[in-house]
C-alpha cells in the first residue's frame, strides 16, 4: 500500500517507530513522539466530525504562531480530511477578512495572543464564522479521546492545503493543493538534501508560510525524521538552539542569513557546537553570492541556495548537496519535477537564453480557488508559468534574473533588477539592497534603489552610485539611493521591492 496522504504517512512511521520525537519545542522543552502525533491527530479528528459535525473537504482557517498546538492542529485538520488555510500574522485585517470571507471558512481557531486580530478580522469579513481560542501549547491534550470512530476515506488526490499568495500586486490569490502536491514537496526536500532518520530540522520560518510548512515540516515526516519547532526566528538563539537540541540542518531566507552575519562575530560563534549540521538552507528569494560566500566563510557551513513556489509546495530548484558542484548565484537544478525556460510562444530557448521559468510535477497545485480564469492564464498545457525569468546554462543550473512584472525598462533596454543587487551586496556597508525601476519621461524608466546599511557602517548616496557604475557602468546603475532603517517584506522574508516606492 502506497503513503499517498498526510495520514498514511503519520499512521506509517508511528508503526515504524512510535517511541520516536518528532517535535521538540524549545520553549517549553515539550517533545512529540509519533505515537503522541498519531493519538493528538485522532483526537482532533474525532472532536471535527463528531463534536463540530464538519464533513471531509470543510474549510478551517487557523491563526497561530509557530506553536504544538497550532502545528497539530494543521496536520490534524488535512489528517481529518479537511482543508487547513494558514492565516498569516503579518497581513493586514483587511486582507485576512477577504481570506475568510473568500475560503468560506467554517471555523477560525486561533491562540489566544492572536484574539484580537481574529475578531478584528471577524468583524471586518461581516460573517458568521465559529471563533474557537486554543492553547498554542495543549489544545490536543483538552479533548477528550472519542472512543466510536468515524471513517473519512482520504486519497492523494483530495484537497488538504489552501494558501493564499501575499496579494502584493492585487487581491491575494487561494492556492489549493493537495495530500499528493505537499507530500511530493516534502520528498523533494529529502531528495534533494539526502534525508534520512538521523536528521533534525531546525524550524524558525513561520508555519503559515509554505518554506516553513512544506521544508521543515513535511520534509520530516516523509523522511521519518524530526523537528524544532521555534515559536520566532532569534537572532539571538539560533546558533544556541541548533547546539543544544542536536540539529543537523535548518531552512532559512536572505535576510536571516545577513542578520546572522551581521550578529555574530566570529570569537563568539566559536564558542558554539555546531559539529552535526550537515547544511543549511536558503529559500524564498534570491542569496547575493557575496552575502552567500561571506556565510560560508565565517560560519564555515555549506549554504543551499534553492528555489520554490507557494504553487509547487516550496522547491522546484536547488543546489546539489555536495558542496564542491554549488553554483552561487544559481538555486541550482530540477528535484523530483522539472524545469524549462520556454518563450514567449512557450518554445523552449536555447542554453543561457533568458525566458520564463516553467515547471510541471506532482508538486505543483491544482488550481486557484475559486478562479478559473487566473489558473487558466498560470498553465501552458501541463506547464506551470512562474512569472520568473531566468536561464538555464549547459549543467541545467537556473540562474533567476528577476520577475517579468518587475523588470525594468530603460530606453527599450530589459534590465534584471537582480543584476543590480547583486551588485549593491557587494558593498561592504550594505545589508540589505533592492533595486526597482520608476516611470521617467526620457527613459520610459530609471533605476532607483533602497538599501538598509549593516550595524554602525555609513555611506552616502554618491558612494553607493559610484559603486554600481564601477562594475554595472553608468546605463544600469541607479540614479538614486534611498537609505531605510528595514525594507519591506513579506511573510517569508522576501523584500517586496515594488512597495518600496511607497516609502519614498
Amino acid at each position: 500500500m502506497g503513503l499517498n496522504t498526510i495520514r498514511d504517512h503519520v499512521d506509517n512511521n508511528f508503526k515504524e517507530n512510535p517511541d520516536y520525537n518528532f517535535i521538540t519545542c524549545p520553549y517549553t522543552k515539550k517533545r512529540i513522539t509519533n505515537k503522541n502525533l498519531k493519538v493528538n491527530l485522532e483526537k482532533i479528528y474525532s472532536y471535527l466530525i463528531q463534536k463540530k459535525k464538519l464533513k471531509k473537504n470543510s474549510i478551517i482557517c487557523t491563526l497561530s504562531e509557530n506553536s504544538l498546538s497550532g502545528l497539530q492542529l494543521m496536520l490534524g485538520i488535512m489528517y481529518s480530511g479537511m482543508i487547513n488555510v494558514p492565516l498569516n500574522l503579518v497581513a493586514g485585517v483587511e486582507q485576512l477578512s477577504y481570506i475568510i470571507k473568500h475560503s468560506e471558512a467554517k471555523i477560525l481557531f486561533s491562540t489566544k495572543s492572536n484574539l484580537h486580530l481574529a475578531r478584528n478580522i471577524i468583524e471586518k469579513s461581516n460573517l458568521k464564522i465559529e471563533l474557537i481560542e486554543i492553547d498554542k501549547n495543549n489544545f490536543a491534550d483538552s479533548l477528550e479521546d472519542i472512543k466510536k470512530k468515524e471513517t473519512v476515506e482520504l486519497n492523494g488526490s483530495d484537497n488538504a492545503l489552501l494558501m493564499y499568495t501575499s496579494g502584493t500586486t492585487g487581491k491575494p490569490k487561494g492556492v489549493m493543493l493537495t495530500h499528493d502536491n505537499i507530500l511530493n514537496g516534502g520528498k523533494n526536500v529529502q531528495l534533494s538534501h539526502n534525508l534520512n532518520k538521523s536528521d533534525k530540522a531546525l524550524c524558525v520560518l513561520p508555519l503559515y508560510h509554505i518554506n516553513g510548512l512544506i521544508v521543515t515540516v513535511m520534509g520530516p515526516l516523509v523522511s521519518n525524521s524530526s523537528l524544532v519547532l521555534c515559536e520566532k526566528f532569534s537572532a539571538t538563539n539560533f546558533w544556541y538552539e541548533i547546539s543544544e537540541f542536536k540539529c543537523t540542518w535548518f531552512s532559512i531566507v536572505p535576510t536571516i542569513v545577513s542578520s546572522l552575519i551581521n550578529k555574530y562575530s566570529e570569537n563568539e560563534f566559536k564558542l558554539i557546537n555546531t559539529s552535526l549540521i550537515k547544511f543549511g538552507r536558503s529559500a524564498s528569494a534570491a542569496l547575493a553570492p557575496e552575502t552567500h560566500k561571506n556565510f560560508e566563510k565565517k560560519f564555515k557551513i555549506n549554504l543551499i541556495e534553492t528555489m520554490g513556489l507557494t504553487e509547487t509546495c516550496a522547491p522546484i530548484l536547488s543546489n546539489p548537496a555536495d558542496p564542491s558542484k554549488i553554483k552561487y548565484g544559481s538555486p541550482g537544478i530540477a528535484y523530483g519535477n522539472d524545469v524549462k525556460i520556454l518563450d514567449d510562444n512557450f518554445i523552449e530557448v536555447k542554453r543561457n537564453e533568458i525566458g520564463q521559468i516553467c515547471v510541471r510535477g506532482k508538486n505543483v497545485m491544482k488550481e486557484y480557488y475559486k478562479n478559473p480564469e487566473e489558473t487558466k492564464k498560470s498553465f501552458y498545457k501541463d506547464w506551470l508559468l512562474t512569472g520568473d525569468l531566468g536561464l538555464m546554462d549547459d549543467d541545467n543550473f537556473v540562474f533567476v534574473k528577476g520577475r517579468i512584472k518587475e523588470l525594468i525598462i530603460k530606453g527599450g533596454e530589459n534590465i534584471s533588477p537582480r543584476e543590480i543587487d547583486d551588485v549593491l551586496y557587494q558593498h561592504p556597508n550594505v545589508l540589505e539592497a533592492a533595486a526597482y525601476g520608476i516611470k521617467c519621461n526620457h527613459y520610459g524608466e530609471k533605476i532607483e534603489a533602497g538599501i538598509v546599511l549593516k550595524e554602525r557602517k555609513k555611506s552616502t548616496e554618491d558612494e553607493i552610485i559610484k559603486h554600481c557604475i564601477n562594475h554595472l557602468g553608468k546605463f544600469k546603475s541607479p540614479d538614486k539611493v534611498y537609505f531605510f532603517d528595514e525594507l519591506p517584506k513579506g511573510s517569508s522574508g522576501k523584500i517586496q521591492r515594488l512597495k518600496i516606492k511607497e516609502l519614498i
